[in-house]
């Protein structure tokens, strides 16, 4: 099945949009504590994004790359990428509980429904998604990806003509860590690269062109800019009230009402699920590639093995595991860029892109 650039770009759009990000609390955490900076240092982090993308479906095409290990192994050689593969399936995996985890939590916080449906919900819509494979994974991001987009910029909107351009947090904020939106903005990106390289790496059988491929890409990291800049413009607003809050773009749709509130519930859910397939189909492919089983199989026992993990709870799982890759993708996505500019001035020391 071949798709069109706005799918590739939905695929990487829901696969960074997970929990931290459509909450907000990322957006706070790298963006929000700048005050207005905060924008130049979302409209970098997009530059980084789209030049990310469209490299990495780039070569994806040209090389009929089908995989992350056969991306990552001539661009890092095979002992460090033996390492890194080891560190990024257990991203994978602990990235696909946190989010079944975040869909308990949102099941019984907001819709007050017990917290072990949710995660069992998520879990079988998972596991229908990852049977049909990429094209399961590019059919779900299809339809949820621009209700997401519409979401937060409709809430986003809403606040901005209510309470105008006044920014309760203009200057920024004291804070005591090192760094500046520049270097955040690399954080963020670097941040996220580890899942958007393992989802972009894995969707070869629905790209059919390169220029489709880097449009894909480019216009991918565009969405992923625009909604943080439609989540960040509100925080920025409405900082003094939401910047303590665990999960500030509830409370800040919960100004606009009720309805708002339940609408961003949704909205919330929805970026934990396309994150979750993300994480979770990139887990399976790889799966698949070691031990030549069935899709089906593999993905039946990989969405029942990682419930009892999910159960130990999102914000304790966030706080351990999210920081310990952080490094890990900054050394990723500066080395994938650098390297690709290198390739294009033909300075690169290592003819690491032999088409198939």
């Amino acid at each position: 099945m071949k798709s069109s650039w706005k799918e590739l770009a939905s695929v990487y759009i829901g696969t960074v949009v997970g929990a931290g990000f459509a909450t907000g609390q990322e957006i706070i955490q790298f963006f929000g504590v700048y005050g207005y900076k905060g924008i130049y240092g979302i409209i970098f982090a997009t530059f980084l994004f789209s030049i990310m993308g469209a490299i990495v479906l780039y070569r994806v095409f040209k090389n009929k790359i089908t995989s992350y290990s056969e991306y990552i192994t001539p661009l890092f050689g095979r002992r460090i990428s033996k390492i890194m593969e080891l560190i990024i399936i257990s991203y994978l995996f602990i990235g696909y509980c946190i989010m079944l985890a975040g869909s308990g939590a949102v099941f019984e916080e907001q819709f007050k429904l017990p917290f072990n449906m949710g995660i069992y919900v998520m879990a079988f819509l998972c596991f229908l998604t990852f049977i049909f494979s990429v094209e399961g994974i590019s059919f779900v991001n299809k339809i949820v990806v621009p209700f997401l987009i519409i979401g937060i910029i409709v809430v986003g909107s809403a606040v901005i003509l209510k309470e105008g351009f006044v920014f309760s947090n203009f200057i920024g904020v004291s804070i005591t860590k090192t760094g500046n939106w520049v270097t955040s903005a690399l954080l963020y990106v670097s941040y996220n690269s580890i899942s958007a390289l393992v989802i972009l790496t894995s969707i070869l059988p629905i790209l059919d062109s390169e220029k489709q491929a880097i449009k894909g890409g480019i216009f991918g990291g565009l969405g992923l800019g625009a909604m943080a800049i439609f989540i960040l413009l509100p925080i920025l607003i409405l900082y003094t009230d939401v910047f303590s809050i665990e999960i500030p773009m509830l409370k800040i749709a919960g100004f606009l009402g009720q309805w708002s509130r339940y609408m961003y519930s949704a909205i919330l859910w929805l970026a934990m699920f396309t994150t979750a397939i993300g994480n979770g189909f990139g887990c399976i492919n790889r799966l698949i590639g070691s031990y030549k089983k069935s899709q089906i199989g593999i993905s039946a026992v990989f969405c029942i093995i990682s419930i009892p993990l999910a159960k130990i709870g999102f914000s304790s799982l966030v706080s351990i595991i999210y920081p310990l890759f952080g490094y890990l993708g900054l050394f990723m996505l500066v080395y994938i860029i650098v390297d690709e500019f290198m390739y294009i001035l033909g300075i690169s020391r290592r003819n690491l892109y032999k088409k198939k």
